[in-house]
């Protein structure tokens, strides 16, 4: 059997020390940020989605291995294991085909063929399938007993057991398999008696109603249609190769030359195949569709989460911001530079005198708390809010911010235990606030599926999806790093290392000894142990501290060696610091290098060139057109501006300033092939877009991005 590490350099085309480095800190219990960021020299720069595959194929060796275990063990209590059948077992490393090598001797219910095999018709069912011989008939009658009284019953169960031989044969199904993934058509039906409550969402499903595609062209987002179809009762699916020459393909295996019975072998296939095999197999396909299209669903929303969560930020600046409401007011509220309330209130806009007042009382917050910048929610009123006041206020700029999920901080338990005392509304605008200073920070106190960035998230696997989300989060939050001593808890607990029990204790300490002056002093932290130390310290930043190394994402553990460098130069460690001249001189010395590693090297000298550089774009303002504020302004062919708010297999969903998002169709966004819309478009991406189609009554946009 192979071992684990020769499975996996062969499967993932690695070098075998690289895997077994990257295994070795895995099981030690190093993250996989850590791994990817801090050793590079061990994993020869191994970036976190080939470290999670080591890790993924790791899980996959273990399993298999067990499972073979159990079926070679579960085979020879049965009495029934060769030498032959455990290497073939031994030897494979495909779970659906170890299965099929199982399927023989797994216990099931009792079948057809299991009840003929009991009543003697076993050595009837060997003679048919050898097929040498005509006469069935006159030899089906030397087994009639109490329980086969006629001819007609000894050659219906002989044909039950072979059409079970034919059904456990593996070399069979891997053959119908192949055929099933290559010819399969999808083919989906109206159901006509359907419920009361399937008749109601019926019509969305409508493209549907008589729809028919190769399986294996058939995109992620119509299989994920489909099948929600199907579960609300509205269509009725099949998939299947063309019947008959799956048939005769079966037929070709188990038909001998010149066979003596070939019409009853054809009816035994016939049966075996529409009783056993197709049922089966088919439910496989379906899985197998359905699971990668699940997989396409969830990477989808994993890459527009990440895209989100690395939206350009305002910085640590003052904010005002504003929930825009039209009835109950704006509700306002002025934010300081570490996203704290300041002060709140409610402005009107109705009327020209209630934005008379208002605009006053903005001019007077901008002046009393230096906001230097303004960002108000996109929903209702949003676009008409920002408009009001931009005609007004020209020294501050002003931001639309998304406000999916805001909603559902503000009733969180986080946002009760942040602002007690404070009506929900408040908190809503609180938190669009902090979304223009900081999205990540804000961001990561929502549960992703209420962001509204995802394709068909509510129906896939919900453990799946959470897996792949807090990964993505706890990827994207060590990627910018945190400020030890403004992050809160929601922010730590997706560092490195440190989780929910940590990221607490870390506040705790913080609020008894006030803020943290260097790293080292993370280790007084009750219950950060060195291993969390060793986890965490290089993704936590300490701006002002002691150590000015411990701004930047220098690892700790490499602080000799920046001191050594230094005292090379005649200089100390914060003389190197943006000093390009002295850094430049550092390259080229190839004795440190080798002795701490190139990468790590290399990484040192960027830090020390731009320390704590955060890797996020800079922030433009969105330009949309102002003679554009509903549906019913748009002309067909009128060019706009506009801002990729979601991303699917399909399209992408473009906010052109008004209520309704536009959709950017695939075939639309280039005029050469693309494969998927994220292999050009980014979220948040600034376009410029053509209005292709208008539906008003069904509030639908069609946007091109070509012929501009």
């Amino acid at each position: 059997m192979k071992s684990k590490i020769e499975f996996i350099t062969q499967t993932l085309g690695l070098s075998q020390k690289v895997v077994e480095n990257t295994i070795n800190l895995l099981e030690n219990g190093s993250t996989i940020p850590f791994i990817a960021r801090y050793r590079k020299d061990l994993t020869q720069n191994l970036d976190e989605v080939s470290i999670q595959n080591i890790e993924q194929k790791h899980k996959f060796y273990n399993d298999i291995v067990e499972r073979k275990q159990y079926i070679i063990e579960t085979i020879a209590a049965q009495g029934k294991l060769n030498s032959e059948l455990e290497q073939s077992i031994i030897n494979c490393w495909d779970k659906t085909q170890l299965e099929d090598i199982y399927l023989p001797f797994k216990q099931r219910k009792k079948t057809k063929a299991d009840l003929a095999i009991e009543n003697g018709l076993e050595p009837l069912a060997k003679i048919i399938l050898a097929q040498r011989e005509q006469q069935i008939d006159s030899i089906a009658q030397r087994y009639l007993n109490q329980n086969i009284t006629s001819k007609e019953l000894a050659i219906q169960g002989a044909k039950d057991i072979v059409a079970q031989w034919i059904n456990d044969d593996a070399a069979t199904r891997s053959m119908l398999r192949e055929r099933f993934e290559k010819f399969a058509i999808i083919e989906a039906k109206l159901i006509k008696k359907m419920s009361e409550k399937a008749n109601l969402v019926a019509q969305k499903y409508k493209d549907y109603f008589e729809y028919s595609e190769k399986a294996n062209q058939a995109p992620s987002h119509r299989i994920m249609a489909i099948f929600r179809a199907v579960d609300e009762g509205v269509l009725k699916l099949s998939i299947e190769p063309d019947f008959q020459k799956t048939v005769e393909a079966i037929d070709r295996i188990w038909i001998k030359n010149h066979s003596a019975c070939i019409d009853l072998m054809e009816d035994i296939i016939s049966d075996a195949y529409k009783r056993l095999l197709l049922p089966s197999l088919e439910n496989e396909l379906k899985k197998s569709l359905f699971e990668k299209a699940e997989n396409d669903a969830i990477h989808v929303f994993a890459n527009n989460l990440s895209q989100l969560l690395l939206s350009s930020p305002l910085g640590n600046k003052p904010v005002l911001a504003i929930d825009p409401g039209i009835r109950t007011g704006c509700k306002t509220v002025c934010l300081n530079d570490l996203g704290d309330l300041k002060e709140h209130c409610v402005l009107f806009f109705n009327s020209s005198s209630e934005q008379c007042q208002s605009i006053k009382t903005i001019e007077h917050l901008i002046q009393k708390h230096q906001i230097a910048a303004i960002a108000i929610g996109n929903g209702t009123a949003g676009r008409d809010t920002a408009d009001i006041i931009k005609k007004q206020i020209k020294n501050c700029p002003i931001f639309l911010i998304n406000e999916d999920g805001a909603s559902i901080y503000s009733a969180s338990e986080i946002a009760r235990k942040e602002f007690p005392s404070l009506d929900l509304t408040v908190r809503g605008a609180i938190s669009i606030g902090r979304r223009l200073i900081d999205p990540l920070a804000e961001l990561v106190k929502i549960d992703p599926k209420s962001i509204g960035v995802g394709q068909y998230q509510h129906d896939v696997d919900e453990h799946k999806l959470k897996d792949s989300l807090n990964k993505t989060v706890e990827w994207c939050v060590n990627k910018v790093g945190v400020n030890l001593n403004t992050a809160g808890e929601e922010i730590l607990k997706h560092v490195s290392g440190l989780g929910p029990v940590l990221a607490k204790k870390i506040i705790e300490h913080r609020v008894e000894n006030g803020p943290f002056k260097n790293r080292m002093e993370l280790k007084k932290v009750s219950r950060l142990g060195d291993k969390a130390f060793e986890q965490c310290a290089g993704f936590l930043r300490i701006n002002n501290g002691d150590n000015i190394l411990d701004s930047s994402g220098i690892h700790p553990e490499q602080y000799q060696n920046v001191n050594k460098i230094a005292k090379l130069q005649g200089v100390s460690s914060k003389d190197l610091f943006k000093n390009d001249t002295l850094v430049k001189q550092l390259k080229s010395n190839e004795t440190i290098e080798k002795e701490i590693g190139s990468f790590t090297f290399n990484d040192i000298l960027n830090e020390l060139l731009k320390p704590g550089l955060d890797p996020r774009a800079l922030l433009t303002e969105d330009e949309f057109n102002d003679q554009i504020h509903q549906i019913n302004d748009l002309i067909v062919g009128m060019v706009l501006r506009g801002v990729v708010t979601n991303i699917t297999n399909f399209g992408a969903f473009v906010d052109i300033g008004i209520k309704e998002k536009g959709l950017l169709h695939i075939s639309e966004i280039s005029d050469t092939f693309i494969k998927a819309p994220s292999d050009v478009l980014k979220l948040n991406q600034k376009l410029t877009v053509k209005v292709k189609e208008i539906d008003i009554p069904r509030k639908r946009i069609a946007l091109t991005l070509k012929n501009i």
